[in-house]
């Protein structure tokens, strides 16, 4: 039987020169779930985008369920079967769920939609594909497991027998893995195909039949799931040894470095995002946060970090308040801040590496000298910092644009650990990074703890924050839920549920954990 997707020898060249495809020959059987992995860079998102009408190849053949085909835009891809869950999320806030799922295909009754038949329709899906969802619900006042659930709905409800699910558990707790993963096995029972984009080994070997490699723009490798191990993925991937698991020496906790006191904070719309946070951060150690995104960790760290005010309580640094300071203050106590959105807040991406590095501290010596800065020194702390943290790049002097997304984050890396903080706030730090800068930014956050820094670790990555964290606060509409002090006997399954609300400690336990 012919595959459902055949893609032979698909090239794609953008108008300034970069290769993103070489050569790619891509197959994927019916009925299977595909997994397509590889490094930022190496080529994957292209071509989903060259399968989904949003590219289209410079040279190459797209053929689909036997059928040569040409796509000039999603709706090309969309009539010929072709769903694409993007990381994204495409809906539209102030719809329902019913709204969304038939947007674009509504059903009407005198030229206006039809709400009972969107509903029914909805109903109807979210029962066959095992996809609960409310039709009535607002998709502004869910939770992201739901919306993700909405997407898929939409993409089956217009037709798609073909599912790309890009990075589609990015955001999501165990649990909601776990159902979505029993999702995509009944998608598969009734006889649709799933290609599944992923940073994640372990959920690889758990849900996909096979696995497609790519780096450098080409297929490196193509194996069956069984047949292949994290550590050879991994490999095939960077084309290199990668060591997936941090070496952690015991924690040696010091003195207390950061106190948050009934921290809470009001956002413009009135919604309540933290509500009477207390904890503290100790010298030597990584407190982890855990939480579904959207439950506050954001507000938690802008306001930490003088981004946003807080409406009220206190926090210090080594005993001195650091709340509602500017962000240079903030800075100035020694505070270092790797951002969340680090497009938005971490780097200029017009200026050079150089100017970069050195954005916290051109104002002081030894890079002031008189009214002007000391470019000699700061060459030196570019050459140094590129050589230190791997920055892949022919000199400190060329534009940040030019960098891939680990290499960004690499410079916002070097930039924080060399301003010599006594408490690191990494907030999403191995976001959107291939395997090997997720390895090296990870191991230089252990390395930083066991120096004596403090670390506020913020990740959607539940994996992260278990391996790399000595305790853990799990934190649910803007409250903290749960308190463990060893971050390594923890159930990951007992985490979630703190996660999610569903468990709560009580005060006393909680006080005498923090």
């Amino acid at each position: 039987m012919a595959p459902i997707i055949d893609l032979r020898n698909i090239i794609k060249i953008y108008p300034n020169g970069v290769v993103a495809n070489d050569g790619v020959n891509f197959s994927v059987e019916k009925g299977e779930i595909h997994a397509l992995v590889g490094e930022n860079g190496a080529g994957k998102s292209t071509l989903m985008k060259i399968i989904y009408g949003l590219e289209q190849p410079t040279h190459g053949e797209i053929i689909i369920d036997g059928q040569p085909r040409h796509f000039h835009s999603s709706r090309n891809a969309i009539d010929a079967g072709i769903g694409m869950v993007h990381q994204n999320f495409m809906l539209v806030p102030s719809f329902t769920v019913a709204e969304n799922i038939v947007l674009g295909q509504e059903p009407t009754r005198r030229g206006f939609l039809n709400k009972k038949e969107a509903r029914d329709a909805t109903v109807e899906f979210s029962k066959r594909y095992g996809l609960r969802v409310e039709p009535d619900e607002i998709v502004d006042t869910i939770n992201v497991g739901m919306r993700q659930r909405v997407e898929i709905l939409k993409a089956l409800y217009r037709g798609a027998n073909i599912l790309i699910l890009d990075e589609p558990t990015a955001v999501l707790t165990p649990q909601e893995t776990q159902e979505l993963f029993t999702a995509i096995r009944t998608l598969v029972d009734q006889g649709k195909t799933v290609v599944f984009i992923t940073h994640k080994l372990r959920e690889v070997k758990e849900i996909s039949d096979r696995v497609t490699v790519m780096r450098a723009g080409r297929v490196v490798g193509e194996v069956a799931t069984v047949d292949a191990t994290r550590e050879s993925l991994a490999r095939m991937m960077v084309g290199r040894e990668v060591f997936l698991n941090v070496e952690k020496p015991p924690a040696s906790r010091g003195r207390k470095v950061m106190e948050v006191q009934n921290l809470s904070y009001v956002a413009d719309t009135g919604r309540r995002m933290l509500n009477n946070m207390s904890f503290n951060i100790f010298a030597g150690e990584i407190l982890g946060i855990a939480g579904v995104e959207g439950n506050g960790q954001t507000e938690l760290v802008e306001i930490l970090t003088g981004l946003r005010p807080a409406t009220s309580g206190n926090a210090l640094v080594d005993g001195k308040p650091v709340l509602n300071k500017t962000p240079r203050e903030v800075r100035m106590a020694r505070v270092a801040h790797i951002p969340e959105d680090r497009l938005t807040n971490g780097l200029a991406m017009s200026a050079s590496i150089n100017e970069n590095l050195i954005v916290d501290r051109y104002f002081r010596p030894p890079f002031k000298r008189g009214a002007s800065i000391d470019y000699k020194k700061v060459r030196e702390l570019g050459v140094e910092m590129i050589k230190k943290f791997d920055i892949r790049t022919p000199s400190g002097e060329v534009p940040l644009a030019s960098l891939s997304g680990g290499n960004m984050q690499k410079v916002i890396v070097a930039r924080e650990f060399s301003s010599e903080p006594i408490l690191l706030i990494a907030a999403q730090p191995t976001r959107g990074i291939d395997v090997g800068a997720t390895e090296f930014i990870r191991e230089q956050l252990v390395k930083k703890r066991t120096e004596g820094t403090a670390v506020l670790l913020v990740s959607a990555d539940l994996g992260e924050v278990m391996s790399l964290s000595d305790r853990i606060i799990a934190m649910y509409e803007g409250q903290i839920t749960g308190v463990f002090p060893d971050a390594q006997s923890v159930p990951e399954e007992e985490l979630g549920l703190y996660m999610l609300g569903v468990k709560h400690q009580s005060k006393e336990e909680m006080e005498a954990l923090l």
